[in-house]
């Protein structure tokens, strides 16, 4: 029965998820981290594994946006992906180096931060 109750909360899950990413063109992965951890991932894990969720429905959601002509491929976006690439790098090799719980703090601190910017700016 329990797994059942697991079951059912991660097909919900995931389709909120992929609603957000959908929606919002990213976001998805703020809600992925906090819903793996609750499925008993540790903080690494869980963040690592919002990774390798959110890439395949980013692509989707990109494809989607440019069929759709609601995105344009241009230089800028070129350069993002670019350095976006080496920061992935970057940061993957920093998360095998930092205490988990500092991982969950910074992570808090993104959330909030990026939410009172959407929210004043």
């Amino acid at each position: 029965m329990k797994l059942h109750k697991t079951v059912w909360k991660t097909g919900v899950g995931g389709l909120l998820i992929g609603v957000i990413n959908g929606l919002f063109g990213a976001g998805g992965g703020m809600l992925a981290v906090p819903m793996l951890k609750s499925l008993g991932f540790t903080q690494k894990q869980a963040h690592a594994g919002s990774v390798a969720l959110i890439l395949p429905l980013c692509c989707i959601s990109a494809g989607l946006y440019l069929y759709n002509g609601n995105a344009t491929i241009d230089l800028h976006l070129g350069i993002l992906c670019l350095f976006g690439l080496a920061g992935a790098g970057i940061g993957t090799w920093i998360m095998k180096k930092i205490d988990p719980n500092w991982l969950r703090r910074i992570f808090a601190v993104f959330l909030i931060w990026s939410g009172a910017r959407m929210l004043f700016f």
